[in-house]
């Protein structure tokens, strides 16, 4: 994607849809308002062309994940989960609330899924903000604890959950109703295919439903199949 100040923003988006989300980010309107240049509603909104351009020029480059997740000690691959996903999740609900929200509204009257879509990203947002929070404060503390008792020799303080696979059972139980919503999701919206006549809103919603569904998958992945069987087998060697 090339990025010149003579290109309007309706031009940039349809070259590449994931760009409405950096003109939202600087309340750009990208939609009824797209055939502005980017010269200009860099002046009408005071952000730096050069800025601008930058955050635009990110979504084209992407980097292959090499890592080794497997190989992480306990502790940082928490950090990585809370500093990557769950920053993820908080950075982007918003938006998907705004999107879902807004094609419901104005577009629910011809496309009676978009109101469904709505419904179901509402329940989302709901379930993963308390989701997430029942982590960071119950269950990935409890697993540094372990991680820290078995490094110093102590014993771990009793919990009132008692074994570690209680929070890991209610974790992955979420976890799973979350992803039946994204399956449900993704049926309706024909695996993220916007209509042929969308605007560039119902097309952003669909993009971004898409993305937030890829990474909330390598999300899962990391704490069901990494995170989850390491801190029981810790478990076990603690006993």
């Amino acid at each position: 994607m090339t990025i010149t100040k003579d290109k309007t923003v309706a031009q940039i988006v349809t070259e590449n849809i994931k760009a409405s989300h950096v003109f939202k980010k600087y309340n750009i309107d990208f939609c009824c308002g797209g055939g502005v240049t980017i010269e200009k509603v860099c002046e009408k909104n005071g952000v730096a062309y050069e800025t601008l351009a930058n955050d635009l020029l990110q979504i084209s480059s992407s980097v292959e994940d090499s890592n080794d997740y497997n190989t992480w000690k306990l502790p940082f691959l928490i950090d990585y989960i809370v500093n990557i996903h769950h920053e993820y999740v908080e950075e982007n609900l918003p938006l998907l609330l705004m999107y879902a929200s807004k094609v419901s509204k104005v577009h629910g009257h011809h496309y009676s899924e978009v109101i469904e879509i709505d419904r179901l990203v509402r329940e989302i947002a709901s379930e993963l903000s308390a989701h997430m929070k029942k982590e960071e404060l119950i269950l990935f503390p409890f697993i540094k604890q372990m991680v820290r008792a078995e490094k110093e020799g102590t014993s771990v303080p009793e919990r009132n959950f008692g074994s570690v696979d209680n929070p890991i059972r209610m974790m992955e139980h979420e976890h799973e109703e979350v992803g039946d919503r994204f399956k449900e999701i993704a049926r309706l919206t024909n695996q993220y295919t916007p209509p042929q006549e969308a605007c560039n809103t119902f097309k952003a919603l669909y993009d971004k439903l898409d993305e937030f569904e890829q990474d909330l998958h390598k999300h899962i992945h990391l704490e069901n199949n990494i995170l989850h069987p390491k801190a029981l087998q810790l478990e076990k060697q603690l006993k």
